[in-house]
């Protein structure tokens, strides 16, 4: 799998590029085998149950055995990518995930569309149509990614930079919420926290406009998978509340 390594660097309206590297087919393929298991397995389950309509009304039985069948193949990959942002157990044991080809957040209509096109993508079988479209894609995508502008990528280990030079010797009034701290430990993805560190890293090169426009839409981002009391952020310029988290993500608990 590491002989594949696609790239595809997504630069910001600010001028900061951050990289980001792209799933094999082979760990998304070992992916969907997982996931087809994870199916099969709750459509065994379903057929034992439904053994009591077919004595009832054999009829009855087949309507909900397709109508069941149909929501678990579909049903499953949605509920889990949208639930996990992005990721299927699958997915999450691989370590690849589903997120928007601009690096925006994932929307649940891009989930919806990814999915209902994987019958196109398995024409004729295996997968064969959906595989050779991401080996000649620039961005790996099968037919799925591309109608829905998404992209999976391969999520590295988390590591814990050294972020001293920028939350060193600084009051953090978010901390006195430890409660809300953890909970943004256990939102905000590694990619994410890269990122915000690598913004805060590089702030200096922005001009002001496109410091105070990025650091705006960083906040906006954290802030929507944690908000914390009015008192504790109302002082707190988007810069500082940005340096603020990244303090929380990666000192010392």
């Amino acid at each position: 799998m590491q002989a594949f390594e696609k790239q595809l660097n997504i630069r910001t309206p600010e001028g900061i590029c951050f990289p980001l590297v792209l799933a094999s087919p082979v760990s998304r393929f070992l992916a969907l085998a997982i996931d087809q298991a994870c199916v099969m397995v709750l459509t065994t389950v379903l057929s034992t149950l439904l053994r009591i309509f077919n004595l009832l009304s054999p009829d009855l039985a087949a309507a909900f055995w397709a109508v069941l069948t149909f929501l678990i193949s579909f049903g499953y990959p949605i509920v889990m990518e949208w639930s996990w942002r992005g990721q299927t157990l699958g997915k999450r044991l691989l370590r690849i995930q589903v997120m928007d080809e601009q690096g925006l957040r994932l929307q649940f209509s891009q989930v919806v569309v990814r999915n209902l096109l994987r019958p196109v993508d398995a024409l004729p079988m295996f997968y064969l149509l959906g595989g050779v479209t991401a080996l000649i894609n620039r961005k790996a995508q099968r037919l799925g990614d591309i109608t829905a502008n998404t992209i999976v990528i391969q999520r590295r280990h988390a590591f814990e930079p050294d972020t001293r030079q920028i939350t060193a010797d600084k009051y953090n009034s978010l901390a006195a919420y430890p409660h809300l701290a953890a909970r943004l430990r256990q939102y905000v993805t590694p990619e994410e926290a890269g990122i915000v560190v690598e913004a805060l890293l590089r702030r200096a090169h922005l001009d002001a406009e496109a410091r105070l426009t990025l650091f705006q839409a960083l906040r906006n981002t954290l802030e929507a998978h944690v908000t914390f009391p009015a008192e504790a952020v109302e002082n707190l310029s988007d810069e500082n509340y940005v340096r603020n988290v990244v303090a929380i993500l990666f000192q010392s608990r």
